[in-house]
């Protein structure tokens, strides 16, 4: 399943550290919730994932405060791509391993 979307970028208060994510929207975050999952914890499904220039392999993540799936963005990415809080990021996933 390919999906194309733009949210912006937030970071998880209880590890103001290092952790941000972009939510995917609730009608995809459906379509997602609707493939068969593979035996991995926590209902995370793989995927690779686009952003500019940048594509990388990670899962996406039920949100159970978000109410969709959340996709992690690491430092690298952020930094490359120049990404800040609160701003729209494009994003393009593939899941992979359905």
């Amino acid at each position: 399943m390919q999906l194309t979307f733009t949210a912006p970028l937030w970071q998880w208060e209880m590890r103001s550290d290092s952790w941000w994510f972009v939510s995917v929207p609730q009608d995809l975050s459906d379509d997602l919730a609707a493939l068969p999952l593979p035996p991995r914890g926590f209902g995370s499904i793989r995927v690779r994932v686009t952003v500019g220039s940048t594509t990388w392999s990670t899962s996406v993540f039920p949100s159970d405060r978000e109410k969709c799936y959340v996709l992690p963005v690491k430092k690298a990415v952020r930094t490359k791509e120049g990404l800040t809080p609160d701003e729209p990021v494009s994003v393009a996933l593939e899941t992979v391993d359905v």
